[in-house]
């Protein structure tokens, strides 16, 4: 018997481009924006056809809702955010095979797997801290990604984090436009909270501008923010004549299905 077609569900302008990606590295067929959209989706999954759906996890659920039978028989469905960042194994992740499935496609896609499945293997958030001098080209920030981290890490990082005062530093801003992350800043007195895990508390850095660190405070206070769970640092700040670095890595609380 013939194996259903793998179908990718697409809604937006990204998630279009995102799906096209998908369909160069796994054989699928992709539907964007579909209409009826619920009813064709349900078509889908009671025809067994493995879904992806680059939407919300909301819009995946509620359109399933009504023809979700059990874990034995119903297809794996995975969803995916529009920017490509985190794969979710959303139905049928061990008896589907969802979970093996989406760790394919989160190493096809270099994205972040998220598994909520009991004892799942999980991989770690990893929050990337940046500072900068006013003005300073894109390249300088550029230079320290390629020089110290990874092409492991790279793919893993879901932001990058720095001082409230740099929210409208030109190249922060340009660089986590061009590598599609967020990018979170936090006040001074916030970032010195962490203080005292800073691998180095400098007083230049208190003087100017309040704080004793800005790559590694930001990076652990967001990690943190984002799992709830204990941050550590796997990359302590490094710097050029205009920059600095800092990563740091958090694992997500394991969740019963």
């Amino acid at each position: 018997m013939k194996t259903p077609e793998t179908i990718i569900i697409s809604l937006t302008n990204n998630g279009y481009r995102l799906a096209q990606q998908l369909c160069a590295v796994q054989a699928a067929h992709h539907r964007h924006k579909p209409k009826p959209f619920a009813a064709t989706v349900q078509q889908y999954f009671i025809a067994n056809h493995p879904l992806i759906f680059i939407t919300a996890t909301g819009i995946a659920v509620r359109s399933l809702a009504p023809v979700i039978n059990n874990k034995l028989s119903d297809p794996p469905v995975l969803v995916m955010d529009e920017q490509g960042q985190f794969v979710i194994p959303l139905l049928s992740g061990h008896e589907g095979g969802a979970n093996e499935w989406a760790r394919e496609v989160s190493e096809l896609m270099n994205a972040q797997l998220v598994i909520t499945t009991k004892d799942a293997w999980q991989q770690p958030v990893y929050v990337l801290g940046m500072g900068c001098d006013k003005g300073c080209p894109e390249s300088y920030l550029q230079s320290l990604i390629d020089q110290y981290i990874s092409v492991e890490q790279l793919p893993r990082i879901v932001a990058i984090a720095s001082l409230d005062l740099k929210q409208k530093e030109p190249a922060l801003v340009a660089l986590s436009h061009r590598l599609g992350l967020p990018f979170i800043c936090y006040s001074a007195e916030r970032l010195n909270t962490v203080a005292n895990k800073l691998s180095y508390k400098s007083e230049i850095v208190y003087r100017e501008v309040g704080c004793y660190g800005v790559a590694e405070a930001a990076a652990l206070i967001h990690a943190h923010q984002l799992t709830q769970q204990k941050a550590e640092l796997v990359l302590i700040k490094q710097k050029n004549k205009r920059a600095t670095c800092a990563l740091v890595r958090s694992y997500p609380i394991k969740k019963a299905a």
